[in-house]
């Protein structure tokens, strides 16, 4: 594509773009399409929308949105189809490969009849999350087949109808790594072995009774230090708690979960991101740096289920509409942050004062590790807000934004556990 090609075709102008189309995103352009607008688009890089359920062949989605119990691609059908009833375009295999600035932004793209640019009133990024790969975990050995992370997984068997191996080892033990349990057990693999480089297993307790009864051994404080094998995997090294070392015999290794926001357009594009959840800086109405921009769902941070993905695209929308319709809230004030190790980050990490009704009544913490005290935020020596807590690793906690505007105009509040205390 280049600069010529570009300015050669004419721009589309819409009143609002939506980037991305799971959960967050369908529900955004739903939502915006019953409220009367109907100037708008959404787009998908892959052939059908639905995001990350399209490729999870199994139970439990759909009881928030549609009060049903629904397996991944039929509540990812659902959202579309009902995006499409509501009279939404969606406009799927449309990579957005540059996000310009404000007011009016525009999106160059690449399409299948080659490379278009639209501009909108307002752009809404729903990119969602990534898996964090074999390179970026440092783990050695060479190229070879047999490789996955659980989505590339869950698309080769629920889309393709492929099965990779048939005794693989799993990295993780998050809710995502025994979703690719069942994937196997769908697709008639036997994994051999979970691996958790944590003290305990990181989903919640209702998931951890499923590799006993498939009868699968969870090594903790063990990290997978090695792959081996020449054209396709033929083993691994596992490091555990004393520094022992021991083979396993494996035909592949799924790498599953430390899930990290797709926010390579908005990082292109020169948007403030945040350091600890890696997506972008936003506001209580979804705003980001540039405010013709809004963001949802787990572009936010990771990770979400699809259903809180869902109920935040809603809720940003309508703040989205609103600002559309009246004008934009006022600019963000008041900054946010935490301290300590405890924390890994807060979203919002922007407050604005006296500004129509927010997408967010709360802002989302999460912990680094497991946790145990009194959870503070301070602007300098003033508490404004305190709560008990009581968490395991990666878990969600919320804190009321109401409390955090009584800082006012310039403040930094800061959020900061103070282990051992029990109250305030």
């Amino acid at each position: 594509m280049t600069e010529a090609s570009l300015k050669d075709g004419a721009v589309e102008d819409v009143a609002v773009a939506i980037v991305g189309g799971g959960p967050a995103g369908l529900a955004a352009a739903t939502r915006l399409a019953e409220q009367g607008i109907r100037d708008l688009v959404l787009l998908e890089r892959e052939e059908e929308a639905g995001g990350i359920p399209r490729h999870c062949g199994h139970y439990p989605f759909g009881l928030r949105e549609m009060q049903r119990l629904l397996r991944g691609p039929d509540y990812a059908r659902r959202l579309a189809a009902r995006a499409r009833a509501a009279g939404v375009d969606i406009r799927t295999r449309t990579s957005v490969v540059r996000l310009g600035p404000g007011p009016h932004p525009t999106l160059d793209l690449t399409t299948p009849e080659g490379a278009t640019r639209l501009r909108a009133e307002r752009v809404l990024l729903a990119t969602g999350v990534r898996e964090t790969s074999r390179a970026a975990r440092l783990i050695g050995g060479g190229r070879m087949r047999g490789v996955v992370s659980t989505g590339a997984l869950q698309s080769m068997i629920y889309l393709k109808g492929l099965v990779p191996f048939r005794r693989p080892v799993v990295l993780g033990t998050e809710l995502v790594s025994f979703s690719s349990l069942m994937t196997c057990r769908h697709a008639g693999a036997r994994p051999v072995a979970m691996v958790e480089p944590g003290t305990r297993i990181t989903a919640r307790s209702f998931a951890r009774a499923l590799p006993a009864l498939m009868g699968i051994p969870v090594h903790l404080e063990t990290t997978v230090e090695a792959i081996h094998g020449t054209d396709r995997v033929e083993g691994v090294t596992l490091a555990g708690p004393d520094g022992a070392r021991r083979e396993i015999d494996c035909d592949g290794v799924i790498v599953s979960g430390a899930f990290t926001p797709e926010a390579s357009l908005a990082r292109l594009g020169g948007f403030a991101i945040d350091a600890g959840g890696g997506g972008p800086v936003i506001d209580q109405y979804g705003r980001m740096s540039d405010p013709a921009y809004y963001a949802a769902g787990n572009l936010l941070r990771p990770v979400e289920t699809a259903g809180w993905s869902w109920r935040e695209g809603l809720t940003v929308a309508d703040a989205l509409a609103a600002d559309l319709r009246g004008g934009p809230p006022p600019p963000p004030t008041i900054r946010l942050s935490v301290t300590g190790d405890a924390l890994r980050f807060v979203t919002p990490s922007r407050l604005s004062l006296d500004g129509p009704a927010p997408a967010f009544d709360a802002v989302q913490l999460r912990a680094a590790r497991a946790a145990r005290g009194l959870l503070t935020a301070r602007a300098g020596s003033r508490i404004l807000w305190t709560g008990r807590l009581d968490t395991l690793p990666e878990r969600r906690i919320l804190a009321p934004i109401a409390p955090l505007l009584a800082a006012g105009p310039g403040a930094e509040i800061t959020f900061a556990l103070e282990e051992g205390r029990e109250t305030s």
